[in-house]
């Protein structure tokens, strides 16, 4: 499934996107005045292989839950239970992913991928190809099964993951992508959860760009400054230990990643495949998706940067994939929630393609 989704993706389509350059031009608004607007469009075209691109509509987010061995080495404040724990509560729709979500008219998808503690009970689905087709339900919370194994090893001993199970997880995300593309959605979003997993998060970002741990890694949930050092330092310690290489994608995640983190490689990969665009969160995300473009290089087409983190690796990230981010509020919560923000940003950009007049149809003069 991974070789096939990554042979799938192709360019973008420079016709598409010179037909969207140029309707710009025709449109009753001084050139370029829709500022980054306008070449958001016109890559959604690019993605699309047509103009106007379809609207993001319907929109579906997809949050990966795992938990992280790395836990064991004092990196967070926040007991492990909270990721099952706040599964509970996604389901419950009382997360600010949820109420973001409502805002948007957004189905929220909560995939288990490797949460160590037993999640909660609730409408739990296994992957559609066993269960029929997914209906899109904004009103509705889902949970799929799709477990690869309870929480990674501990990075800053051993391997995160071993090669199949990394492999297993962005195999699970590819396969959330085609289940929600099948099902309507226009435009994925993606979510995470899992405490500590800015730690695995850290170690993908210097990984993939070569930064320095100091510069890769953030404060997370906000630890204080014994902690912090304690996260850089273990950051360090498992890139010389594992000495990951950039070049082989499966083997840095298996490495120092996360099951969270792979399976949003995989979405993106995915989506990509079926060029349909994926609106990326936080730092979570964006180290994803550097795995995701060391797999595919072409799949950074379908990434758009909702938001910058307050995490300084996300900057690092954004800046190695080339990509300006939507919008800046100093958000660091993950789930998903920066990426719903931006998401009217991402529909507004495509709707002035459909709706907005040319000056020949509406009678105006042009300068």
């Amino acid at each position: 499934m991974l070789e096939t989704t990554i042979a799938a993706i192709q360019p973008p389509d420079e016709s598409a996107m010179a037909d969207a350059r140029a309707l710009h031009g025709r449109l009753t608004k001084p050139a370029g005045s829709l500022g980054a607007l306008e070449e958001l469009s016109v890559r959604l075209a690019g993605l699309a292989g047509t103009c106007p691109p379809p609207l993001p509509e319907p929109a579906a987010v997809a949050i990966f839950a795992g938990d992280h061995g790395v836990h064991a080495q004092g990196v967070t404040p926040w007991p492990q239970e909270v990721t099952g724990q706040m599964i509970g509560n996604f389901l419950a729709g009382g997360a600010v992913v949820n109420a973001f979500a409502r805002q948007a008219g957004a189905s929220v998808t909560v995939v288990d991928v490797g949460v160590a503690t037993p999640t909660p009970a609730g409408p739990v689905q296994p992957a559609a190809e066993t269960s029929g087709p997914v209906v899109l339900d904004p009103s509705t919370p889902r949970l799929v099964a799709a477990s690869v194994r309870r929480g990674t090893r501990d990075l800053a001993v051993t391997a995160a993951l071993t090669r199949d199970e990394a492999r297993a997880a962005v195999q699970t995300g590819i396969r959330i992508a085609g289940e929600l593309i099948d099902a309507g959605a226009a435009i994925l979003l993606t979510g995470d959860m899992g405490i500590g997993n800015t730690t695995p998060a850290a170690a993908l970002i210097a990984a993939f760009t070569g930064a320095d741990p100091l510069d890769a890694t953030g404060r997370g949930t906000g630890v204080d400054d014994p902690t912090y050092a304690r996260k850089v330092a273990v950051v360090r310690a498992a890139l010389a230990r594992h000495t990951p290489d950039p070049a082989d994608p499966l083997g840095v995640l298996a490495a120092v990643g996360g099951l969270e983190h792979a399976a949003l490689a995989g979405l993106i990969l995915g989506a990509a495949a079926r060029r349909t665009p994926v609106l990326l969160d936080g730092v979570i995300a964006v180290s994803a998706a550097l795995a995701a473009a060391a797999f595919a290089p072409d799949a950074v087409g379908a990434m758009v940067a909702g938001h910058r983190s307050a995490e300084p690796g996300a900057t690092v990230a954004l800046r190695h994939l080339g990509l300006d981010p939507l919008i800046d509020l100093g958000l660091r919560l993950g789930e998903g929630t920066g990426a719903l923000l931006a998401l009217p940003v991402v529909t507004g950009a495509v709707r002035v393609l459909h709706e907005v007049a040319t000056f020949d149809s509406a009678g105006v003069a042009e300068k």
